[in-house]
């Protein structure tokens, strides 16, 4: 079978923040598609320590170094339904990383949802390097609430937002000031 046009994909996430597993993901996605969408959903629910608007700085900062394997990649920022977004990028395929089998039944369940909203839409599974597999950003966030080294994470820019964020931070449940014993 051969293809006439690029193949587009979009990889969503929340990215609060990005980590060292998501460009782990998107760079070995690169590998697959033509062209590629990091999409930074809003996603005002899980209370995000930057706003979508930052978000997208650090992901743009972080794909400025990092190897896309020719392929263009371009980072947005969206609120709407994945699917919905997904057509708005010209894309036929959402990329997925999964870290775990714990990951796999909510990321099955989803795929399953956007396949029987849009049948010509392919989820993607990528399996997270065994290096990554344990970074989350929620942990990543609570390891610098409580002052911890984050380092091994994310790299030293995103380290650098997040500690400022948290030391500037007096917002109530974004773990500002706690402790161990908290």
């Amino acid at each position: 079978m051969t293809r006439n046009a690029p193949l587009v994909g979009v990889y969503p996430g929340t990215f609060d923040p990005i980590t060292h597993g998501h460009t782990d993901i998107i760079h070995r996605a690169t590998k697959v598609v033509d062209r590629m969408v990091v999409g930074v959903a809003e996603n005002a629910g899980k209370s995000p320590l930057f706003s979508v608007q930052e978000r997208v700085e650090l992901v743009q900062q972080e794909l400025d170094s990092l190897n896309t394997n020719g392929a263009e990649v371009e980072v947005r920022a969206f609120d709407n339904l994945l699917i919905h977004f997904v057509h708005e990028m010209g894309a036929s395929v959402i990329l997925r990383g999964l870290r775990a089998v714990s990951d796999f039944e909510y990321e099955f369940q989803m795929a399953c949802m956007n396949t029987r909203m849009d049948p010509n839409v392919e989820t993607v599974f990528l399996t997270a390097s065994e290096r990554q597999q344990f970074i989350s950003a929620r942990f990543v966030k609570e390891i610098a609430a409580l002052q911890g080294d984050i380092s091994s994470f994310v790299s030293p820019n995103v380290a650098r937002a997040v500690t400022d964020r948290f030391r500037n931070s007096t917002a109530p449940g974004d773990f500002a000031g706690r402790t161990a014993r908290d």
